[in-house]
């Protein structure tokens, strides 16, 4: 099992990046919080990993927390979900933010990621709700944050590709004492940036 990589960033895609570890370079696919953290080409970064063997092909998936890759690891372990919608997820919601809405069961702020529908969302509040009021429960107080979520809405519904939109929404996260509104702006800036 590899669980974790240490290396040089050698590439950026839309839904993954390429790292060289000691003359070997793996493609890791990642959500677009990560993605909006890993830096610039040839920086060294460190990712947080899970190896997804299946019949006919292997990947791995990589995270800039440990936070992330539990929540990824207990997205997959649902009925129905597999790793591309797990990052689909997780690429919408910020950890925390995922968290509450399962624990608070808002279905609805779950299916604001792409291709989760009602059903789905339903499945996962129903499955994960215990584990998560146990494990996570004294970082949970509040509502959940729909910040990220309605600026990725926002930026999709300007024809920005869910990918950028979730990159630029990412890039905003750490932004936490500002309005939506200015959270929009600085996320068109990073895209004008790109």
């Amino acid at each position: 099992m590899i669980a974790g990589l240490d290396g040089t960033l050698e590439q950026v895609n839309a839904d993954s990046a390429i790292i060289k570890v000691g003359g070997v370079s793996f493609q890791v696919f990642t959500p677009a919080s990560t993605l909006g953290q890993l830096g610039s080409m040839g920086e060294r970064v460190h990712l947080y990993t899970h190896l997804h063997w299946k019949e006919d092909s292997t990947a791995l998936y990589g995270f800039s927390t440990a936070q992330e890759l539990d929540l990824f690891k207990m997205l997959i372990g649902v009925s129905g979900v597999g790793p591309k919608s797990a990052l689909s997820i997780l690429s919408a919601l910020r950890p925390d933010d995922l968290a509450s809405a399962i624990v608070n069961s808002d279905v609805d702020m779950i299916t604001q990621a792409p291709g989760i529908g009602k059903k789905t969302a339903g499945r996962l509040v129903l499955e994960l709700k215990g584990k998560l009021e146990k494990g996570w429960g004294a970082t949970l107080t509040g509502g959940p944050a729909r910040d990220s979520a309605e600026v990725v809405a926002a930026l999709t519904n300007l024809g920005y590709s869910t990918a950028d939109a979730n990159r630029a929404a990412a890039a905003t996260a750490a932004s936490q004492d500002v309005t939506l509104e200015d959270k929009i702006r600085l996320a068109l800036r990073h895209l004008a940036r790109q």
